[in-house]
């Protein structure tokens, strides 16, 4: 379906401070850019609404361009849908295959392992065997945590489990299915979803809303496990004292409400926050910082319009008790996986927040001051390749999947 950036066959993000599945270490102050020039907004096309943004800056910040030179090469150009990359404390890579497969891959891109044991995925849509994420304390336990597509009774879900990646690195071993994101519905779209781990060791997840007009709604509805992101133990159960805890009939491991589709989550790690990307519509594409209990408005208020072109709901962007996007795109770009990079090895980079676009065919570099981006640059716009997730590699290298099946390196010449 042409029109539609999240009704095509769509799809890591990064727990920069413990874990080693994205391998940053945390600072004690937010880096600056050493941009200086700074130019026209990267986006030149007419956006599809005349929708004004809450405050300056909320869309098409100046477009920058980063000046360190950089190499870029194609490392594997024979995966099968890649959905997730997840750094494993050596320097090699866990990826998984949106069709159920797991590999591991050597970091100059080489299969050195296909990983078996997990449970059958419904590859449909937008479903199929999504994120992988390794525990923080991978290095003695093993643990590795994924999400998928799930039959069951009433349709689809999205499913998390985990299990220990055994010795010789060929199978995953007593897994178990921790959590089942319900209602289950008929349907192959928007299961989300990404996982990152707390400092706690707690996991936090996306989900989709599914995608359709009768149960999008349920982003807003407590009782519902959809459209939300969810904070989790590791046995899958609510982490005690979230917002929700003792809200009359809501899930208690609810943490944020009202997301559409956010197949993108991350921590900054200067700041220790939350971030996390959603697919708008037409147009809306967003970059929210997460805080507990609060509500991100899909689908009452969005800064984009229903593919038909009408308005969604009562066509506002804004509305009390709802949290503003600090970021939107219109037209889309449709962010999948995002990373922040904090490495030292290309210093301008500090700090900066990496999107996978899809529909934008490009990986969308943001330039931070707080919750304000003052830059947005587009690389690798020239590939025209589907971005689907990204990771920083323990050797300061930016690593993407794409959707056609490559694994890319973008490093400094």
């Amino acid at each position: 379906m042409k029109f539609a950036h999240n009704y095509l066959i769509t799809g890591l993000t990064v727990f920069s401070v413990l874990t080693a599945c994205k391998n940053k270490a945390a600072t004690d102050s937010p880096a600056t850019s050493t941009d200086t020039s700074k130019g026209a907004p990267v986006e030149t096309k007419a956006p599809n609404s005349n929708y004004k943004p809450a405050f300056a800056g909320q869309t098409r910040a100046p477009g920058v361009k980063t000046k360190t030179e950089l190499s870029v090469s194609v490392l594997n150009s024979s995966l099968d849908r890649p959905w997730a990359i997840c750094n494993l404390p050596d320097g090699r890579f866990l990826i998984t295959q949106k069709g159920g497969k797991l590999i591991i891959l050597t970091n100059d891109g080489k299969t050195s392992k296909q990983v078996s044991g997990l449970p059958s995925v419904v590859d449909d849509g937008q479903g199929g065997l999504l994120d992988v994420n390794i525990d923080p304390q991978f290095s003695s336990n093993r643990m590795v945590y994924w999400d998928y597509a799930e039959q069951a009774s009433g349709g689809t879900l999205l499913a998390i489990a985990k299990g220990k990646l055994s010795a010789d690195e060929s199978k995953l071993e007593n897994v178990q299915v921790i959590y089942r994101a319900q209602p289950a519905y008929n349907g192959g779209l928007q299961f989300g979803s990404r996982i990152v781990f707390d400092q706690q060791g707690n996991l936090f997840v996306t989900t989709g809303e599914r995608g359709a007009n009768d149960i999008r709604v349920k982003a807003q509805d407590l009782s519902a496990a959809i459209g939300k992101v969810l904070h989790l133990t590791k046995d899958g159960k609510a982490v005690p004292g979230g917002p929700f805890a003792n809200t009359p009939n809501a899930l208690p491991e609810i943490y944020a409400y009202g997301l559409r589709s956010p197949e993108g989550m991350a921590w900054n790690p200067q700041t220790n926050e939350l971030f996390e990307a959603e697919f708008g519509p037409r147009g809306g594409d967003e970059i929210n910082v997460i805080e507990a209990g609060k509500n991100y408005g899909w689908p009452v208020i969005t800064y984009g319009i229903e593919y038909s072109g009408e308005k969604v709901g009562e066509g506002i962007q804004q509305k009390s008790g709802m949290e503003q996007p600090i970021y939107y795109w219109d037209p889309v770009i449709s962010p999948s996986g995002i990373t922040f990079y904090n490495s030292d090895v290309i210093p301008e980079w500090k700090g900066n927040l990496f999107i996978g676009a899809l529909s934008g065919s490009h990986i969308c570099r943001l330039v931070l001051n707080g919750h304000k981006v003052v830059g947005e640059e587009r690389l690798l716009a020239d590939k025209g390749e589907r971005f689907r997730a990204l990771t920083v590699g323990k050797d300061g290298a930016l690593y993407a999947v794409t959707d056609g099946g490559k694994l890319y390196k973008v490093a400094k010449k």
